[in-house]
């Protein structure tokens, strides 16, 4: 038999005529032997290493222990890495995603596995000390991945994430093991009604600082706070998350629809299944983040990010990601790509619209098809269909350019997010431009300075801050927060009050996706470091001129060397555990806040 097995078709005749009658060893001797013929040239399972042999039959013990028949264990093992639990709104449906995923492996004849990951609610976490452990999360996150996979040496991956450090932290781990990988996430919540309109979690953070500023009872802050997260899913704006989504989707790591539809949708389950097909058709063909994830791909993902105005931390993210991959990404780029990409979506909180008006428009394709029009595009990028970009998008117009804006009649002809430079942030900071208003865009103020977001959210909610003013939140960083905490209450606070179109705000933390006006994050080098941050003083003037991409502190250099010659490094905030250790080993948010590298 073995002598006339010579082509596909043979192979897949005798796969299915004979293994059946076959003991184990036998199968896997003639599967692991002609896997170049059943699937593609030059193809074994990586999974050979824990099922084949006489030695390995203690290990098939422990496949028989699972339930397992042998055809399974002779099946490609796929891991379906599955972030659900009970305590992210995102996530609660996630093992919905997972048994769909689960359904199309077995379909397309794979056997799946699967286990979990941490998780981490951003909003929940918000302004107390559990915030400090959401972007460390990412890096366990993509470790935790990397033990099972290698570990348990499974064949390909399914990723199931949803919100906002779990699709990068999968996305790093995707590209760090490098077998075949397809993501589908949980998908967007629905947006909420208060008074006739379309609300998001963003209201309320900013009904926050409306109520103590007096604009607003209790009773319409209760009634936003009932109204605002009706269904389960990932925040309805272009938050984090969503952004995230729609990134992974863009660089073409998740099928089209991965980051719009929303998660109540049936057709969200049904992508599921066909991300549970797809990973087989993946493993096959041999197709590996490493053809996916190229430099044209995060060039193409970067002018998405720039079209749609994404959070501020896709650039985090994005720069933790290729860093994986191993392919060199710097803030710098992200300027040069958004001075040639239209900013075509204004998604809450930068405009009304939601992600249910973004799906409906025709989401992330139909974005790349109206970028195509203008050549900004590498339509030649490989994607998780098997396909190219350019044929994904070849039938995808855009719906309504009401949502989506015609590529000739942008709302600005540069991108959504804009990297600063200057004395007060050398190595870069970071702005959500397309949600700043026409007002703040230049913009010189006095510092008002605070070292935490806790002593400037409390003066914030005191009525102490004045029109004008520009908030200094320092000593927030990667190494100084630890954690490099997400600021979502001051600055909702600041736009409650009515003020966010004359405060400015500027940190070496970051800022959810959720937030809008003048709040410029990721300063570095950060304050614990000794950046010039640290060094400002309360009267400061300080000078922002985003069309210029300048952030400038108003302060002769003789003065600030005599400040940073009286400056002590600060006491660490968290002294012990998993976040002690990570202040340790991570770099400057310019890094995307990765580890040092050995």
């Amino acid at each position: 038999m073995l002598r006339v097995v010579v082509n596909k078709r043979q192979a897949g005749w005798y796969r299915e005529k004979y293994l059946s009658s076959l003991n184990l060893d036998e199968r896997f001797f003639i599967f692991n032997l002609f896997s170049a013929h059943f699937f593609q040239e030059g193809k074994f399972m990586k999974s050979t290493m824990i099922k084949k042999g006489l030695e390995k039959a203690p290990h098939r013990s422990l496949f028989n222990a699972l339930g397992l028949t042998d055809e399974e264990i002779a099946r490609p093992l796929i891991g379906v890495v599955n972030s659900k639990n009970d305590i992210v709104p995102g996530h609660i449906n996630l093992d919905k995603i997972a048994e769909a995923v689960k359904a199309g492996i077995r379909l397309a004849g794979g056997t799946p596995f699967e286990f979990q990951t941490i998780a981490v609610c951003d909003g929940i976490a918000m302004n107390h000390i559990g915030m400090s452990y959401s972007l460390g999360s990412r890096e366990l996150i993509a470790d935790s991945v990397e033990i099972m996979a290698v570990a348990h040496a499974f064949d390909a991956l399914v990723f199931i994430p949803n919100c906002d450090k779990v699709v990068p932290g999968m996305l790093m781990a995707a590209a760090r093991i490098n077998v075949p990988a397809i993501f589908i996430s949980g998908g967007p919540m629905l947006a909420g009604r208060a008074d006739g309109k379309a609300i998001s979690v963003t209201q309320v953070f900013e009904a926050v600082g409306a109520a103590a500023a007096g604009r607003i009872t209790d009773d319409q802050l209760c009634a936003l706070e009932q109204n605002a997260c009706p269904t389960c899913g990932s925040c309805s704006g272009m938050f984090t998350a969503n952004s995230m989504n729609c990134l992974t989707e863009a660089l073409g790591m998740g099928l089209p629809g991965n980051g719009t539809i929303p998660a109540v949708y049936s057709e969200r389950i049904r992508l599921a299944k066909k991300a549970g097909m797809k990973i087989m058709e993946l493993w096959e063909k041999d197709i590996k983040p490493s053809d996916i994830m190229t430099p044209s791909a995060f060039r193409n993902a970067i002018h998405m990010d720039m079209a749609i105005g994404c959070s501020t931390n896709s650039v985090l993210h994005l720069l933790a990601i290729a860093s994986e991959a191993e392919v060199e990404l710097d803030l710098n780029l992200f300027n040069e790509i958004s001075q040639t990409t239209p900013h075509l979506c204004k998604i809450s909180p930068a405009g009304s619209h939601h992600m249910e008006d973004l799906h409906a428009a025709g989401g992330v394709q139909a974005i790349y098809n109206e970028l195509g029009k203008k050549g900004l595009l590498d339509l030649t990028c490989m994607t998780v269909t098997g396909h190219t970009i350019g044929e994904n998008i070849a039938d995808t117009p855009v719906l309504n350019h009401e949502v989506i804006r015609p590529i000739d009649a942008p709302y600005s002809p540069s991108g959504g997010l804009a990297i600063l430079f200057g004395n007060l942030a050398p190595d870069g900071a970071v702005v959500k431009k397309g949600a700043v208003d026409p007002e703040m865009m230049e913009h010189t103020g006095p510092a008002r300075v605070f070292d935490s977001e806790e002593a400037a959210v409390d003066a914030i909610l005191k009525q102490q801050i004045k029109a004008g003013d520009v908030i200094v939140i320092r000593y927030e960083g990667p190494r100084g927060g630890p954690g490099m905490k997400e600021m979502l209450t001051p600055t909702s606070a600041i736009a409650g009050m009515g003020l966010d179109k004359e405060v400015a705000l500027i940190t070496d933390g970051r800022f959810s996706g959720a937030t809008r006006g003048a709040s410029i994050g990721h300063v570095s080098p950060e304050a614990a470091a000794g950046g010039v941050i640290a060094l400002v003083e309360e009267g400061d003037l300080i000078r922002i001129n985003i069309p210029a991409n300048q952030l400038e502190l108003m302060v002769d250099e003789a003065v600030l060397a005599e400040r940073r010659r009286l400056w002590q490094v600060p006491e660490p905030r968290i002294k012990k555990g998993y976040m002690q250790r990570y202040a340790q080993m991570v770099q400057s948010a310019s890094t995307g806040a990765i580890f040092k590298k050995p």
